[in-house]
């Protein structure tokens, strides 16, 4: 049996995975192959172990809610360490916004269904605010950051390279650390059928993730390059970022599975899901 990995350009863990030899490694001792299958929007995460296009995927913190939303059968399988610094919600040096409350009434760029919508949704949230009526959420793009510096904006979402070019290159301010409002895990999921029949193959696979992640901890220059000849922006600013990245895999733990259900609490009452979700449904059933 080939076992198929899903890879997008989101999740580090993995796109380093699939450029090293671990996962074909790991898979072998436990009798199996291994294919990976790009994509480029993590959301579909759900919807492709659905379909059998994948067995085992990534993302950040709001793809696997929303994938349980739409009734996918999905399985926790590991989350990364904290990343606190990973993204952050930007503003204009000379903008007036203070606080998420002076947001209100503005427009905001994000990666809509990634972990950032679980960033702003939260961030509203507890400032007394509503992702659905107090802003406008709007899919960020290449010129999120020259609107925001223009003022059209009210505020970004930057990650990545995109937070240490915008930071280095200065104009910009840091209303929301994201760790001052969520974890931002990178999750590890598949479906329960692989979770539940072979958990040899989840467990061969989490090994590989922690020699990737040790890999990339230990050649940050090198890994550096690799993205930016792959995805673009500058080496120097791809490496602040990976540095800023924690390269550890854990285990799913109950306060995870809280922060979890915190969100999906939020995403219904925003109407950014359609049903609620019971977030502890999405964890492996022991024999």
């Amino acid at each position: 049996m080939t076992i198929t990995i899903g890879v997008h350009n989101s999740n580090p863990t993995l796109y380093y995975l699939s450029r090293l030899d671990h996962a074909a490694e790991e898979l072998a001792a436990v009798g199996e192959s291994v294919a990976f299958h790009a994509y480029t929007d993590g959301v579909r995460t759900g919807q492709l172990l659905t379909e059998g296009l994948i067995d085992f995927g990534g993302t950040g913190s709001t793809p696997p809610v929303t994938a349980q939303a739409a009734g996918h059968d999905i399985v926790y399988a590991a989350v990364s360490a904290p990343r606190p610094d990973h993204g952050a919600l930007l503003v204009a040096a000379d903008s007036p916004a203070r606080t998420v409350a002076d947001l209100k009434g503005t427009t905001v760029h994000l990666a809509i269904g990634s972990w950032q919508t679980h960033l702003v949704a939260k961030a509203l949230d507890d400032a007394g605010l509503s992702y659905a009526t107090d802003i406008t959420a709007e899919r960020g793009g290449p010129d999120s950051e020259r609107l925001l510096r223009s003022g059209a904006l009210g505020a970004w979402v930057a990650q990545g390279p995109q937070l240490a070019a915008a930071l280095r290159t200065g104009g910009v301010r840091v209303l929301v650390r994201t760790g001052d409002v969520i974890t931002d895990r990178s999750v590890f999921f598949t479906r329960r059928e692989v979770a539940e029949r072979r958990p040899e193959v989840v467990a061969a696979l989490l090994r590989a993730l922690r020699r990737a992640d040790a890999w990339a901890a230990a050649h940050p220059r090198e890994a550096a390059a690799i993205a930016a000849d792959h995805q673009g922006g500058g080496v120097d600013d791809w490496e602040t970022a990976l540095r800023a990245l924690p390269w550890h895999i854990e285990d799913v733990s109950e306060g995870f599975l809280a922060e979890q259900q915190q969100a999906a609490d939020v995403f219904v009452r925003t109407g950014f899901i359609e049903r609620p979700v019971t977030v502890a449904d999405a964890v492996a059933r022991r024999a």
